[in-house]
């Protein structure tokens, strides 16, 4: 192997540690309930995509890792400013909590925000739809999706359909 191979590889070896680190930290891994703190909790995910406060001083910070990634974060902090959980939002146990007649901020605070590409409104019916992308449980991409009477603003309808992106009409694995 020449030096400029040599080179190469090992810097090709240190940005995928990097990544690795990094998406590590994005989950929070790191953080301890009841330990972390608020600017900690920054630290190490960075700023919030959306930001929901409680009546009784807590919060509610919502990651979503996209558009192209499959997993959202919700980290809660109490009304002392630490950390009390992080939790994975896209899966079946938080889908099953999405039924027809809430609303569009209740739905954002189960799932967090859709990707803006994966919104769409169909004037014919009404209905806008929102989709997350998600790894199901046989490690394969799906879509998750919510349609919302476009008037009320209230579901009217959940589904999930394979992601088919990838165009040979293959559903793409997950990256586990």
């Amino acid at each position: 192997m020449d030096r400029n191979s040599s080179t190469w590889l090992r810097g090709l070896l240190i940005l995928g540690a990097l990544l690795v680190s990094a998406c590590a930290a994005y989950s929070g891994s790191k953080l301890k309930p009841g330990v972390s703190t608020r600017p900690e909790i920054f630290a190490a995910m960075g700023q919030p995509t959306m930001v929901w406060k409680n009546r009784d001083g807590s919060e509610q910070l919502a990651y979503p890792h996209g558009p192209f990634g499959t997993q959202t974060f919700m980290a809660y902090v109490g009304p002392d400013g630490r950390l009390q959980s992080i939790e994975k939002v896209l899966d079946v146990a938080h889908f099953a909590r999405v039924h027809a007649g809430l609303s569009k901020d209740e739905v954002l605070r189960i799932l967090g925000p859709s990707g803006p590409m994966w919104t769409q409104y169909y004037s014919r019916s009404n209905q806008l739809a929102w989709s997350w992308l998600f790894c199901n449980d046989w490690n394969v991409q799906e879509f998750f999706d919510v349609m919302f009477d476009a008037t009320s603003g209230l579901v009217h309808s959940t589904g999930q359909h394979p992601n088919l992106g990838a165009g040979d009409g293959v559903e793409p694995f997950c990256g586990h």
